[in-house]
């Protein structure tokens, strides 16, 4: 059934007889499918979470922020076709080498280890290259480690990510590859999570939750390991598998402390921008931008690990304390947010370029003021009174639509 493949796709079990196209226009939007389960899964998480530990896997503010960038990482697609998808068969149908034929199970799996270590390639690089890092770092930035930080991804990532693919285009069909591509993320999702421990001799192969946590972590054992997707055997090849240990703990060397969805994409470019000028010489200049985050005139590529903040397990997450009606009033307008922008993916092929626009303008702007007032923020509440005033307006002149039109006066409320 329908609902029994996109379950399996999100644990890569879709076989290559259920899952191969002759097109890419053939190629189903697993991600778009899969959102039901991630919503089904991240309740599971919550009750599992409380049954274990008597206490739910993460916060209010750290779960809106970490939904907020998932959200705002996909508006680029709602205006153009992705660019992984466009490079990639660009250069199939000028350069290719040979053809692998489509429908045989070898290409299948020849493409899902392809795919994950050219994901292997990028992640380490987005970790070992500065100017990757300012956009992957986003993924890093939450305090909590849950099904919510899966989502937590960057808008800019994906315009450096698609380069690793180009090889294989040289000879698997684009079809192949954009199944592939996606099984690699929806895999992603799940191992996200802390109440799951360890999966026996599965962890030898795959990337599990137990290995993908140590990845999140900022103890100095875990720095720059486990950059695998779906498998964890590349680590295991190239001397970057670590298996976890002491008791992780998540999130940034240096914590960015924000909510804010623009501040966390933005700061870090910000910050490589600041130290570029502010860095004597040429070459030295080259190297903030290419070489690691922890670089410094004098120091090895990837910076001292004698550096790296000690963990002493009494690290308090970014919590500022906000009334309680201001976190219930922010999740209620977000759940409107969420409404609005699935009604967005649903009718963007019927709307106007400037309505779309418009919409994609909106969510922005809410995502913004979310996270001002989850900080207290003393210039949130003007900022999220202008943004109640536009709503009512554009909602007025029939520029947002809710999915469920018996809410539309309960909005404007």
């Amino acid at each position: 059934t329908a609902p029994g493949q996109q379950l399996r796709a999100l644990f890569y079990a879709l076989p290559p007889a259920e899952s191969s196209f002759r097109t890419v226009e053939e190629v189903p939007d697993y991600v778009e499918k899969s959102i039901p389960f991630f919503i089904t899964f991240i309740g599971l998480e919550f009750a599992v979470s409380w049954i274990q530990k008597r206490k739910l896997p993460g916060r209010i503010n750290d779960g809106i922020s970490s939904l907020s960038l998932g959200i705002l990482s996909r508006l680029p697609d709602v205006l153009f076709r992705s660019i992984e998808l466009i490079s990639y068969i660009y250069v199939w149908n000028n350069y290719r080498l040979f053809e692998l034929p489509w429908d045989s199970p070898w290409t299948w799996y020849l493409t899902l280890l392809g795919v994950d270590f050219a994901y292997y390639c990028f992640h380490r690089m987005s970790h070992e290259v500065n100017i990757l890092w300012a956009a992957h770092q986003v993924h890093h930035s939450s305090e909590d480690y849950n099904l919510f930080t899966a989502l937590r991804q960057s808008v800019l990532q994906k315009y450096t990510s698609w380069m690793f693919n180009l090889p294989m285009a040289l000879f698997i069909p684009p079809s192949v590859f954009a199944v592939h591509l996606q099984f690699n993320l929806l895999y992603q999702f799940w191992i996200h999570t802390e109440v799951i421990t360890k999966l026996g001799p599965l962890e030898w192969i795959l990337n599990t939750p137990s290995h993908h946590r140590v990845h999140h972590g900022r103890n100095p054992y875990c720095i720059d390991k486990n950059y695998g997707g779906t498998l964890i055997i590349w680590d295991r090849i190239f001397g970057t598998f670590e298996a976890e240990d002491a008791k992780v703990v998540y999130g940034l060397t240096h914590p960015v402390n924000s909510f804010d969805p623009i501040m966390l994409q933005l700061r870090p470019l910000a910050h490589i921008w600041n130290t570029f000028w502010a860095t004597p010489g040429f070459c030295n200049k080259l190297s903030v931008i290419f070489k690691g985050p922890g670089w410094g005139p004098g120091k090895p590529r990837l910076g001292l690990p004698e550096e790296i903040p000690v963990i002493t397990g009494k690290e308090v997450p970014f919590n500022p304390c906000v009334p309680a009606y201001l976190n219930c009033y922010a999740l209620v307008h977000f759940a409107v947010i969420v409404d609005l922008y699935t009604e967005l993916l649903a009718s963007m092929t019927m709307l106007s370029q400037g309505t779309v626009l418009l919409r994609i303008g909106f969510i922005i702007l809410s995502l913004a003021s979310f996270g001002l007032l989850m900080e207290n923020k003393s210039k949130a509440g003007i900022l999220e009174i202008i943004r109640c005033l536009v709503f009512i307006g554009v909602y007025r002149f029939g520029y947002f639509r809710s999915q469920f039109s018996f809410l539309g006066n309960a909005y404007e409320v």
